[in-house]
This record gives structure tokens, sequence and C-alpha cells, in this order.
């Protein structure tokens, strides 16, 4: 494959998850208002579904900064959707967990979730499809996690 060749893929892999990512949220919001919450929102509680975590352990897992989920976080808590708990692991990082009303928010969004998911696997040709354009992008996720990418500056002249 070409240099060329490899930076075309990859711009056109950034313009392509930048778009999903745009028409993903998009589809959040709108299945995540009638619960009263926000895309935003319904990912973090999401992450913490399963098991409180602190703040910086959801902003990794979702691949944004500590201080946008911790406005989020904030925000849940303050609606009683999400409350802080004691971390043993760490006294001053508190971990985050949902309330019944969170809890409860989450689910009024399933049934339309699932509608949703079932009518993109039938678009996508079925679920075996659906699952290869996720390996895909898992694969595509771990590959640029494992690079290293060095900070360098661009000069007024390569503008």
């Amino acid at each position: 494959m070409s240099e060329r060749g490899a930076q075309g893929l990859l711009s056109g892999s950034a313009l392509t998850v930048f778009r999903l990512n745009g028409q993903l949220l998009a589809v959040a919001d709108r299945l995540a208002a009638p619960a009263g919450l926000t895309a935003a929102w319904w990912q973090v509680l999401g992450a913490v579904l399963p098991a409180p975590l602190p703040v910086s352990g959801i902003a990794r897992a979702m691949g944004i900064t500590r201080q946008s989920v911790q406005r989020i976080a904030d925000l849940l808590v303050e609606r009683d959707l999400a409350a802080y708990q004691p971390n043993p692991a760490h006294r001053r990082a508190k971990l985050l967990g949902p309330t019944a009303a969170g809890r409860a928010a989450v689910a009024r969004i399933d049934p339309g979730h699932r509608e949703v998911a079932e009518r993109l696997a039938k678009e996508l040709g079925g679920e075996r499809e659906f699952a290869a354009a996720l390996a895909a992008l898992t694969r595509l996720s771990e590959a640029l996690e494992r690079l290293e990418v060095p900070d360098r500056a661009v000069s007024s002249a390569e503008l």
C-alpha cells in the first residue's frame, strides 16, 4: 500500500467515524428525550449500570475528557438520576452509580433502542453483518490505541 493510499484511508476513516458519531448521537438523543435524558446523560448512566465507577474510569471507557464526564455526573446527581458513593480504593475519587430513577429512565429507552437496533441490523443484512461492522470498528480503535502518535507542532510554513 502506498503512503498516499494509507493517508487517504486514515482521512476517509476519520471522516466516516466523525459522521457516524454524529448520526449515532442524533439517534441517541431522539431515543433518550422521552425518558428526560440526553445522549450524553444516557451514555454516562449506561457506563455505570453494571457497577459504579469513578468519573475518570467512565471518561476512559468513553474516550472523552474527565471534565466532560464530571459535568454530566454532577447534573445527573443534581437530578437524582445518579449518586456519588464512597470509593474504597481511593478516598477522593468517589464512585458514580445510578439511582432507581436513573435506572428507570434508562429502562424507558430500551424498547425504542431495541427497535432501532433491529431495524439497523436488517438494513445491514442481518446480525452477522452488523457484528462484522462492529468488529472492524473495534479493530480500528484498538490499532489506534496501540499507536504512539508524536505530538508535533505544525509550523506556519506547513499551513
